[in-house]
């Protein structure tokens, strides 16, 4: 894996672009069509399983696969 500083700054990263995700997810909500309302929060899902499978691989932590 990366250096530990570069590895935190983008374990950091992917938590802010999650973080964001839910942002506009949630001010979406009746405000935009349903359509987009759910792309938003799919992703905004998946934003943050990426961040905390980064996090889990970075630290150690056991990896499950998907379904």
């Amino acid at each position: 894996m990366k250096d530990s500083t570069s590895a935190m700054a983008t374990a950091e990263l992917l938590m802010e672009q999650a973080l964001d995700a839910l942002r506009r997810y949630n001010e979406a909500k009746g405000h935009a069509s349903p359509e987009e309302v759910e792309r938003l929060g799919l992703r905004a899902v998946s934003l943050m399983a990426e961040a905390q499978e980064y996090q889990l691989r970075l630290f150690g932590g056991p990896i499950h696969p998907h379904g």
